[in-house]
């Protein structure tokens, strides 16, 4: 054998061992992120990796993580770089800055509060268990070509959430697939929320399964330590729906988020809440535990040396230039076991987008993708009504059958929140699409809508604030008297309205700032004109009866306890007055403008001119002027 022939042979050698080794962090980022999911403690990983690896090898995903895995690679090499030169320098000024950051997140901490998070086990597959008993004891799985959950005997095989049914089956041959019905689980997620209403009714649905609530002010009413309230409403909850859930204790909601995983299924933990337990729970537990650090920063986190959440104080000095401001705060709040106690509904929280998406086989033909986006504009539609609100900005989003994902969006002319809208404005996006990539075949189409608008009526009582006043017999007998009056004011008003509008628009010009200053003045006096002139005094009687009346917060005159009807009678007064006033001060105005000055000169102090009184429009904007009268 010839040198050529060894060294060609050497080399073919080289270049099959180098496409034989395989990455430990891209087996283990096709773990997937469903790796924390309870009932896998048991599970040996590494088996599960080789097998998710073998199957997956050489498919569209596989390529596509794969190329994912390098790319967050290349960023922790500039990472590990960046922090070995930050190994150089003098970091005390950094050091103080953490320590300064941990003192002011001290002293937020709230060890007042009772918060408990509840998460149902498994509740796809447990809405599906009631209804057939049989499969208790079989591995069974929510989903057809992607899991959407499973029972906890799947669970001991490897299979988990999010996983591609292909490859649970190889994990699991016996496994059984059922086909998902929201509708069944959306009723019976119902009944738990109408149990959890009872313990607190501004409780936090973080998802169909899971909600938050505090339980403080139950447990003091009923004199009753917490553990014992939630292990009586995980009772209820089990006896009137057959459903099982998980529940943590703890005093802020990323505490409890965390207890409620410790001991699933079927139970629950406490965390005492004292900051010594607190700290020493999170100083031992591990990163990704924590509800926020997925598999990315998980290993981004690792790769510099923090492993637990104890491991980021050690790294303090390093975090803000290595991960930014957002994730350095949000690191140190983990480290500390510090999170949100203020609990309320979902419908309280302000949403930035409303939005939906499908995922379907992989296809290319024209009509059937735009039968999919007119039925994903009709859901969106739905949901915008249920949230109240328009958008002003339509977002698509496609999934190639690569996995790449493309978006684009579009700033529509007015707000829009109907399915024939959605779908008119996204079409000429997708044919974009079509054009620019040519042999294309889909799997997942999305419709978001941004720049939201709400559709709720304004409510004056909130804005304006509203004041409960008990007036005795006379004073309601006095307001029944006088109501006709009122309201004969009030058509009066309403007929002198429209001459007034007109009138306005005669000068040529909106309301100006000095009818809002005239509004705010008589406002603020007409209290006294109403209580000497409209409203007669109270004789004093020894029997009163209680009522509730809202002060008006324009005329402060009381009105009858009505929501619409306050919001339609402040909506009289703001316009009413208004006009009023600003028609007298175009008309006060104009006379003066008409009467020739004689005594009365207006120097610039700047120029050193004297202004003209022959221009009107000169006299309103002399602002920087002196003024000197001569008798």
């Amino acid at each position: 054998m010839s040198d050529n022939d060894i060294a060609l042979a050497n080399n073919k050698k080289d270049k099959l061992s180098k496409d034989d080794i395989v990455p430990e962090s891209l087996k283990y980022h096709l773990l997937g992120p469903s790796l924390t999911k309870a009932g896998q403690e048991t599970v040996d990983q590494s088996k599960v990796s080789e097998v998710i690896y073998h199957a997956s090898k050489g498919s569209k995903y596989f390529t596509r993580e794969e190329v994912r895995d390098q790319d967050l690679t290349r960023k922790i090499q500039g990472l590990l770089t960046k922090k070995r030169h930050m190994e150089t320098l003098d970091l005390t000024c950094d050091l103080r800055i953490a320590d300064r950051i941990i003192d002011e997140l001290e002293s937020s901490r709230d060890l007042s509060q009772h918060i408990a998070h509840i998460d149902c086990d498994a509740f796809y597959a447990a809405v599906e268990q009631l209804e057939h008993p049989e499969l208790k004891y079989v591995p069974f799985a929510v989903g057809e070509g992607v899991l959407t959950t499973c029972n906890y005997v799947a669970r001991k095989f490897g299979c988990r959430s999010g996983m591609a049914g292909f490859v649970a089956k190889k994990l699991c041959p016996p496994l059984v697939l059922i086909r998902p019905n929201f509708c069944k689980y959306s009723s019976k997620a119902q009944q738990i929320r109408e149990i959890l209403a009872n313990y607190d009714p501004q409780f936090e649905s973080a998802s169909i399964d899971e909600a938050y609530l505090n339980i403080t002010k139950y447990c003091h009413d009923n004199c009753i330590e917490p553990a014992e309230a939630v292990e009586q409403m995980r009772r209820e909850i089990r006896e009137d729906t057959g459903i099982t859930v998980s529940a943590g204790i703890a005093a802020n909601a990323r505490l409890a988020k965390i207890c409620s995983n410790i001991n699933k299924p079927n139970g629950q933990f406490v965390l005492p809440r004292d900051r010594a337990s607190i700290m020493r729970f999170m100083g031992e537990l591990p990163i990704r535990k924590v509800n926020g650090i997925g598999r990315v920063l998980e290993r981004e986190l690792q790769e510099i040396g923090v492993s637990t959440c104890g491991d980021i104080y050690k790294h303090r000095q390093y975090l803000k230039s290595l991960f930014g401001n957002k994730a350095f705060d949000f690191l140190l709040g983990c480290y500390l076991g510090i999170g949100r106690t203020r609990i309320r509904p979902a419908r309280d929280h302000e949403r930035k987008s409303v939005g939906t998406e499908s995922t379907f086989r992989e296809t290319s033909d024209p009509l059937k993708l735009r039968d999919k986006l007119r039925c994903l504009a009709a859901d969106l539609e739905q949901d915008m009504r249920r949230a109240e609100c328009k958008g002003r900005t339509l977002c698509l989003k496609v999934k190639l059958d690569t996995f790449e994902v493309v978006t684009r969006q579009i700033a529509t002319p007015k707000v829009i929140g109907s399915a024939d809208d959605f779908y008119a404005f996204s079409l000429p996006m997708l044919s974009k699409l079509e054009q620019e990539t040519p042999n294309w075949k889909l799997r997942l189409m999305g419709l978001r809508c941004t720049n939201l608008v709400s559709t709720r009526r304004p409510d004056a009582v909130a804005f304006f604030g509203l004041k409960k006043r008990k007036l005795d017999t006379a004073m309601t007998t006095a307001l029944a008297a006088n109501k006709n009056d009122v309201m004969s004011e009030t058509k009066s008003d309403d007929r002198c309205g429209q001459p007034a509008v007109e009138k306005m628009q005669s000068y040529g010009g909106p309301l100006t700032h000095r009818g809002e200053t005239h509004l705010r003045d008589s406002t603020t006096s007409r209290p006294s004109e109403n209580s000497e002139n409209s409203m007669p005094r109270c004789p004093q009687e020894n029997t009163r009866v209680d009522e509730d009346w809202w002060d008006c917060p324009v005329c402060f005159r009381p009105q009858q306890p009505d929501q619409r009807a306050l919001n339609d009678h402040i909506d009289i007064c703001l316009s009413r007055q208004t006009i009023r006033d600003a028609v007298q001060d175009q008309e006060a105005w104009q006379q003066e403008v008409k009467q020739p000055i004689l005594k009365r000169q207006f120097i610039d102090v700047r120029k050193g001119a004297k202004a003209s009184a022959k221009d009107p429009k000169q006299r309103r904007l002399c602002f920087a002027i002196t003024v000197v009268d001569y008798v």
